[in-house]
């Protein structure tokens, strides 16, 4: 692809990334993710608002004593005050104690604002933007101006708008960045203002700052860059507020495999999942499995003639290979797998199996019956394991259930719940029946340690096996008690983790299903 030009990645995760709902850092984590972003190689990282919290004054005062190898670190902050000289407005004064290379202000666009939440006149907004940007260049420092609501104010007064953004190129602002803040605008339009805005200011560099609220923010900042916008702010994984910002990690990708544009950070392209993934992993969010490029689904194959052909010819469903990002790609078993996809899969856990096996039909029947009865092999490979085994090599049980039974008592004087299940096992090769007892809080957890009690007591391989997560899902609506329960069932060993999962119409006998093919599962392994 002919290289298009250079873009700018301004990164902003840690302050407009923030404001989206259920995202929060520790000043501490805000470093832990500022290095993350250093290191992948973003050209700008927005530290927040000095003064506005304390929690960023820190994260200021500790980004001061390191070294940024890639990025340059941005204190954010507005404006002076309207009728207040530059140099006596205290927020502009807390912006260079933050000690930035780069400070970026924000000032208004619209009028809107300008007379109905400033409460000032048009000239004297024109002035604050003027003086404030002059103050922190005479205090050497490099000005990013993010023109707030301008396409908003440009479509209500498109000559007022221009203006102020004259006023920062006149107090001699380096970026001029028009901000899309409602995320309202449309694409062929937003295209059209951009580019004049870039014919209009001449030799003063422009940026974009998107939001996602029309599920534009990606498409917006790429229609800026086509029409010559040189930077685009944006936050990983799209964090943000309301529906969120225009995401980084999409954009990073497009700009690199689809547009032909450079940028710092495309040197590590490969690592693209891995970042997404840890900025996750930092917020305590759960990485969005359809997320473009990075997502665990962004290269998985469900219907049989689809993953056959993308194993033949990866590009035939695929758009770039999964490992260009860090990626990988993933073959579903569902009640459309035919014998190419059983194979793929089973190779993929590391097993061989021939698709064209006299067994296959049978197991591809079974493997149907099953999904039918609602057992889930797509995301419990696990258990998806235990069943080639079982079929394909002959594996079998060396315990046999013979009964369990669970109690529920509530003490309702003492707001407690006590749950007590008893577990009947015969080991291959013994006579005596073994019993054990053991309480929860609830009957699953209850099973779940009488059955550990049970096992580990002959094979010592799973006293280490534990629950981690357990998830119900009901799959029939309108049958009351007598719907069927899937339970997904995530076990670990301290060194892995993984997925079994059951079905029944009893949560118990459903939760049962999976804890055994978990146990089924660790001893599979122990074998290898």
């Amino acid at each position: 692809m002919k290289h298009a030009g250079n873009v700018l990645i301004y990164d902003t995760t840690l302050r407009d990334g923030t404001q989206g709902e259920g995202i929060s850092f520790s000043a501490e984590d805000k470093i832990l993710v500022a290095e993350k972003l250093d290191s992948f190689g973003v050209d700008y990282i927005e530290g927040g608002w000095p003064g506005s919290n304390p929690r960023d004054m820190v994260f200021f005062d500790l980004a001061k004593g390191r070294k940024w190898k890639n990025a340059k670190i941005a204190a954010f902050g507005s404006t002076r005050r309207a009728n207040l000289k530059a140099e006596e407005d205290p927020q502009l004064a807390t912006l260079l104690e933050a000690s930035t290379p780069v400070v970026t202000i924000f000032g208004k666009t619209w009028l809107l604002h300008v007379t109905e939440v400033l409460r000032t006149t048009p000239k004297e907004n024109l002035a604050m933007i003027e003086d404030s940007v002059r103050f922190l260049k005479e205090a050497g420092r490099e000005v990013i101006y993010d023109a707030e609501h301008f396409f908003d104010g440009y479509k209500d007064n498109p000559a007022y708008a221009l203006e102020t953004l004259e006023a920062a190129a006149r107090g001699g602002a380096d970026w001029l960045v028009l901000c899309d803040t409602n995320g309202g605008s449309q694409l062929a339009w937003l295209k059209e203002v951009v580019g004049k805005v870039v014919a209009a200011m001449g030799p003063v560099k422009v940026g974009m700052h998107c939001h996602n609220d029309c599920g534009l923010g990606v498409a917006l900042s790429q229609a800026g860059v086509e029409v010559g916008a040189g930077m685009i702010q944006g936050t990983q994984n799209g964090y943000g507020e309301r529906v969120g910002n225009a995401n980084l990690t999409t954009i990073m990708g497009n700009l690199y495999f689809k547009m032909g544009y450079r940028f710092q950070a495309d040197r590590n392209i490969g690592k693209l999942s891995d970042l997404a993934h840890s900025i996750d992993s930092m917020a305590n969010r759960i990485p969005d499995s359809k997320a473009p490029y990075v997502g665990k689904s962004a290269f998985a194959h469900k219907g049989g003639v689809h993953a056959n052909a993308a194993q033949k010819v990866a590009r035939s469903y695929e758009h770039i290979r999964p490992e260009q990002v860090g990626n990988r790609q993933r073959i579903l078993l569902s009640d459309m797998a035919g014998g190419s996809s059983v194979a793929m899969k089973a190779a993929d856990l590391g097993m061989e199996i021939d698709p064209k096996s006299k067994d296959m039909k049978s197991f591809i029947r079974k493997l149907k019956e099953r999904e039918a009865r609602g057992y889930e092999y797509e995301n419990a490979d696990a258990s998806f394991k235990v069943l080639l085994s079982r079929h394909f090599h002959g594996a079998e049980d060396n315990f046999k259930l013979v009964s369990y039974r669970t109690i529920s008592e509530v003490v309702r004087d003492k707001h407690e719940n006590i749950s007590e299940a008893v577990v009947k096992i015969r080991v291959v090769g013994e006579e005596d029946l073994k019993i054990t007892v053991a309480e929860s809080t609830g009957p699953v957890g209850a099973l779940d340690h009488a059955m550990r009690l049970a096992f580990g007591a002959h094979f010592p391989e799973l006293r280490c096996v534990q629950l981690i997560d357990y998830k119900v899902r009901i799959l029939q609506t309108g049958l009351g008690t007598d719907s069927v329960v899937q339970v997904l069932m995530l076990s670990g060993d301290g060194d892995s983790t993984w997925w079994t999962c059951g079905a029944n119409p009893n949560i118990i006998e459903a939760s049962w299903q999976a804890l055994r093919d978990s146990y089924r599962y660790k001893l599979l392994m122990s074998q290898v």
